[in-house]
């Protein structure tokens, strides 16, 4: 089992602050890609955490794995296609951001649009926890950190 390096601020802000890249499809099966999404799990997993994106492993790669009940679901160009009005405010962290947590104010509901590790294509509504770390983690494919939304 190897675990990747889980890039920190501050010494690595500026590479966490660069949006990524759409993956292009006909990588998804290749097997370095199959391995890689392995590992973005198994790296969440030994750090306790409930998600990772691609960035926070130096992979400016639109893919993020999140914890779900204890299983890993990696999401491929992931994309918030709606996002209901009522928002919840929530303490968040970040495996990027040690020792600091903050409350965030996220909509509780979205949709959103993906491809699976197969290359297969979904649409989804998410909510409670797992809508919460998908959007945390969607932050990090567009260059944003938790810190940067607190509420004050």
């Amino acid at each position: 089992m190897s675990s990747l390096n889980i890039l920190t601020i501050p010494k690595y802000e500026k590479k966490l602050r660069e949006k990524s890249n759409d993956l292009k499809i006909d990588l998804i099966a290749t097997p370095e890609m199959q391995k890689f999404f392995k590992e973005l799990a198994e790296t969440m997993f030994a750090a306790n955490g409930l998600g990772l994106a691609a960035p926070q492993v130096a992979r400016q790669i639109r893919v993020i794995a999140v914890n779900v009940a204890g299983l890993a679901h990696i999401f491929i160009n992931p994309h918030i296609t709606k996002k209901s009005l009522f928002k919840d405010i929530v303490e968040e962290g970040c495996l990027s951001v040690p020792g600091r947590y903050g409350k965030v104010k996220r909509p509780k509901k979205i949709t959103m649009e993906y491809l699976d590790k197969t290359g297969q294509w979904h649409k989804q509504k998410f909510t409670g926890l797992t809508n919460r770390v998908i959007q945390h983690e969607i932050d990090h494919l567009d260059g944003l950190l938790f810190i940067d939304k607190l509420i004050k």
